[in-house]
């Protein structure tokens, strides 16, 4: 029978790790996910978890780090946040293009400068294009969740490519919260041993990231791209599998009163949770309002996220990241690029809110659905909101 404890979402994440069976761990700690990595070196420690826990002197050297062990055939865990993830940067595409199945989990945080703790998602946003696997989690109870999801995924001989688990720092990393835990044997149920497609081996030599010339790298990143986009299929299959395995059921993408909505909401992330009572607000006032949001981030879950909107005339699009000097922030450019030449021709309205942890109330969100309800009445367009930002 399953267990729920109240505990801190960083710690029940670190526990759903461990109980993956990871056989490498490499950490460096920074704010907010520091405790993942701490909580991970006490199962070690205490001789519950037969890994190899490798502190490193930063972030860069956790993803190398991490590859390495990957590499030889680990099933290989890290955790970052923030700077750390930009001071990946460039271990991150090469991840990606040598096909190690790596987990991480990702606390997102504001980017500096100014220098901020607090959350937002400009971390995750700067990293779009890795060529990772990317999905959401709203709670502590969805962290703990998709660990194990990350890894059938990332280690899917279909997929076979690195996998980042992001929530929001701090509104989630430590948030207290009653989490259902799985049973050690739904673990091994849901997630087979590690079979790795591609290793090091002293004793059958081959080689890894070779110079890729002219006359192959165009096709090389093709097949990379190609696999990303055919990993969706693994995705859904492994939701499915989750769902069968501890009776919760998520999707690539989820809406929340939207069948019958006038307008609605798209956004990422724990404040979904703060949107969905704004919407029940409203609704208890006979007003159609809805949400529609990706779990999944990459690869896009295009034909899904078209087929929630049905024939909805009126979006909401609220970034937590700034695109500087673009014309669109990450995630409105993102659903304007699906949108176009779909047949579907909804009006888009963009809103940026809680950049650098700037709280985002349930009233605020009700003023948004008003105006979008506004500009369906009268059609008019709506330039970006920056919403809570001071004159």
């Amino acid at each position: 029978m399953a267990k729920r404890k109240g505990i801190e979402s960083s710690i029940a994440l670190a526990d759903s790790a461990a109980m993956c069976r990871i056989e490498a761990i490499s950490a460096y700690p920074i704010t907010p996910q520091t405790h993942i990595v701490e909580h991970l070196s006490e199962w070690v420690n205490d001789g519950e978890l037969e890994a190899e826990f490798l502190p490193v002197e930063s972030e860069h050297s956790a993803i190398s780090a991490a590859c390495g062990m990957s590499a030889v055939g680990a099933r290989t865990f890290t955790a970052t946040s923030s700077q750390g993830l930009a001071l990946m940067h460039e271990i991150l595409f090469l991840t990606a293009s040598l096909r190690l199945p790596i987990v991480m989990a990702v606390a997102n945080r504001a980017l500096a400068g100014p220098i901020s703790i607090w959350n937002d998602h400009s971390d995750i946003m700067a990293e779009r294009d890795i060529g990772w696997v990317q999905i959401f989690a709203e709670n502590g109870q969805e962290c703990f969740d998709l660990v194990p999801l990350c890894f059938k995924v990332a280690e899917d001989k279909r997929v076979h490519l690195p996998m980042i688990l992001n929530f929001d720092g701090f509104i989630v990393s430590h948030m207290i919260e009653p989490i259902e835990y799985w049973e050690q044997a739904q673990f091994d149920n849901y997630l087979p041993a590690y079979d790795p497609q591609i290793k090091l081996d002293i004793r059958n030599p081959s080689m890894m990231g070779a110079v890729g010339v002219p006359e192959i790298y165009y096709e090389v990143k093709m097949g990379q791209h190609q696999v990303l986009l055919d990993s969706k299929v693994v995705v859904k299959e492994a939701l499915e599998a989750l769902e069968k395995q501890c009776g919760r059921r998520y999707e690539v993408v989820e809406s929340y009163r939207a069948d019958d909505a006038d307008v609605v909401m798209v956004l990422l992330g724990s404040l979904v949770e703060t949107c969905m009572t704004a919407v029940d607000n409203l609704r208890a006032k006979g007003l159609k309002v809805g949400i529609v949001r990706p779990r999944l981030w990459r690869p896009f879950p295009t034909e899904e996220f078209i087929e929630s909107l049905g024939d909805i005339p009126v979006l909401g699009v609220c970034d937590r990241s700034y695109t500087f000097g673009g014309a669109h922030h990450p995630l409105a450019s993102e659903i304007k690029s699906v949108l176009y030449g779909s047949g579907k021709a909804p009006k888009i309205c963009e809103y940026m809110i809680g950049i650098g942890g700037r709280d985002i109330r349930v009233e605020e969100f009700e003023q948004m659905f008003m105006q979008l309800l506004e500009v369906k009445e009268n059609g008019k367009d709506l330039p970006i909101q920056y919403v809570g930002v001071r004159s």
